[in-house]
């Protein structure tokens, strides 16, 4: 059996991203809801008495959800300017944001074209101990 690997447009789809935001900033809404007591009958009496200062919870989590989709969808946008395009029709078979060419080579203290003459810097004459011409 094959396994299809899902190509990185089909992963980063722009509705899944606002629907991860929206899933955001509901979670950050009951949260506030449930914190500030909304669903308390002492909280409630006092908003509808008139009595209650301040923000109501209901608009307190409203608006922290709203700041929360806000910032999600933000963060998410930014993430997705690592994706280079070029690589939006290629198959994920690794990590998005490590190279595949896996650890850096080590690097030598001579260059690649010194392997073939001797470590002293001078020239083959020399080294077979043959006399110079100078």
């Amino acid at each position: 059996m094959t396994d299809q690997k899902p190509t990185r447009r089909e992963i980063l789809r722009p509705l899944h991203l606002v629907g991860i935001a929206l899933v955001c900033g509901i979670f950050a809404t009951v949260v506030t809801l449930v914190s500030t007591g909304a669903f308390t009958e002492r909280v409630n009496a006092s908003i509808s008495r008139g009595s209650y200062e301040g923000l109501t919870p209901i608009a307190l989590g409203l608006v922290v959800g709203g700041i929360s989709f806000i910032v999600t969808l933000l963060g998410l946008a930014m993430l997705m300017l690592a994706v280079d395009p070029a690589d939006v029709t290629r198959t994920i078979d690794r990590p998005v944001l490590m190279d595949g060419d896996g650890p850096a080579p080590e690097k030598n203290d001579r260059p690649a074209d010194a392997k073939d003459r001797p470590a002293d810097g001078g020239d083959a004459a020399s080294a077979s101990g043959a006399p110079s011409a100078s």
